[in-house]
């Protein structure tokens, strides 16, 4: 993972493309991006497994980007979120089941 946001940075850093990174610019791209992804698989089509992994990839890309931007240690965070969502989500309750939690 850290050679990965290391290569990031570079890369934004080479081409000067901090000054547009505001947290605002990144979670819009992230927004957009998804929304590439979800075209994949619009209209119940196969989806091209090159353009998924790409347009995955450009998911990613931007939120390690806002990620990083905001002080935030990717794989702590999705820990942090993963314990509470565990917590709502107890496995004798949720086992197979899309129910909200609230509705447990």
């Amino acid at each position: 993972m850290a050679d990965v946001l290391g290569e990031l940075r570079v890369f934004v850093a080479e081409r000067e493309w901090g000054q547009f990174h505001t947290p605002e610019n990144l979670a819009k791209s992230v927004s957009i991006e998804a929304a590439e992804l979800l075209e994949c698989f619009q209209w119940g089509k196969p989806a091209d497994a090159d353009a998924v992994r790409a347009e995955l990839a450009d998911v990613l890309t931007y939120c390690l980007l806002l990620a990083d931007r905001i002080g935030a240690d990717p794989l702590a965070i999705v820990a942090e979120k993963l314990e509470v969502t565990r917590a709502k989500y107890p496995v004798e309750l949720s086992r197979g089941r899309s129910t909200k939690h609230d509705q447990l």
